[in-house]
């Protein structure tokens, strides 16, 4: 059952996707009619902007109900199998890049590639970081408190505890055990959310307004093309199943 929360993000999220649809028809219109520099730039800006929308509208909504973004109902079962921690792996963006180089979209100077490289071992090292603090949430579940508070519920139901605690005291410490787990839930969320911002971030201050364009134009095609791909199938049973270790080769920048 969807919650309240979940059905106001999936508005906000396929319209959210719509529009990001229009910025990329914008940048390629914009790459292919070669127009100034800060032409670029204005675009650019709009476009993070976009995303900075996203992750406000985000957060706003994880602090009411943060569970419905590790279960997410507007996402197809593809988008879901490629998320990491409620969103794309940070790290996903210096596979772009390097399809940019490939195809020979960008030439990129020694010092960007240095940069670019110095940036994707920081990244990975807040990847795991963030990992750890996930892998922390999910063992405090069995922590000593949480197994003995399970054991007095249990206890309760068979009616084998009658005086020392009752049904209602039961209910208000798994409310506030809950909470706990929750709020680390929401931590770790955010925690991923700024990595993915601080990658995004990192690259564009590499790349110059050009370079920029093209990346920005690869990491939307292919946001929604596997949104595209996803929904297909999902619609389409018995189709033949897309190999995921070939989405980023066959961006077409």
């Amino acid at each position: 059952m969807t919650s309240p929360v979940g059905e106001r993000f999936s508005e906000f999220f396929d319209k959210w996707i719509c529009q990001l649809d229009g910025y990329l028809q914008q940048l390629v219109r914009v790459s292919r009619e070669g127009l100034s520099e800060s032409e670029h730039q204005t675009l650019v800006s709009k476009l993070t902007a976009h995303y900075k929308e996203y992750y406000t509208v985000k957060w706003a909504a994880a602090h009411e109900d943060v569970l419905v973004f590790y279960c997410p109902v507007w996402l197809s079962k593809l988008e879901n199998a490629c998320s990491w921690l409620t969103g794309w792996k940070p790290s996903m963006i210096f596979g772009v890049v390097e399809s940019m180089r490939r195809k020979s979209v960008a030439e990129l100077t020694e010092e960007q590639v240095r940069k670019i490289e110095q940036l994707r071992v920081r990244i990975k090292l807040e990847e795991e970081k963030v990992e750890r603090e996930m892998e922390r949430q999910q063992v405090a579940m069995a922590d000593r408190k949480v197994v003995e508070l399970v054991r007095t519920a249990r206890r309760i139901r068979n009616e084998e505890l009658v005086v020392v605690v009752g049904n209602h005291q039961v209910e208000g410490l798994v409310e506030v055990a809950l909470k706990g787990v929750l709020a680390g839930l929401e931590r770790v969320m955010k925690a991923a959310d700024c990595v993915r911002l601080k990658a995004l971030k990192g690259v564009l201050d590499v790349l110059n307004p050009s370079q920029s364009l093209d990346f920005l134009a690869g990491i939307c095609m292919l946001q929604i093309q596997i949104r595209k791909w996803g929904q297909n199938r999902d619609n389409q049973k018995g189709s033949n199943p897309i190999i995921l270790g070939e989405l980023h080769n066959n961006v077409i920048f």
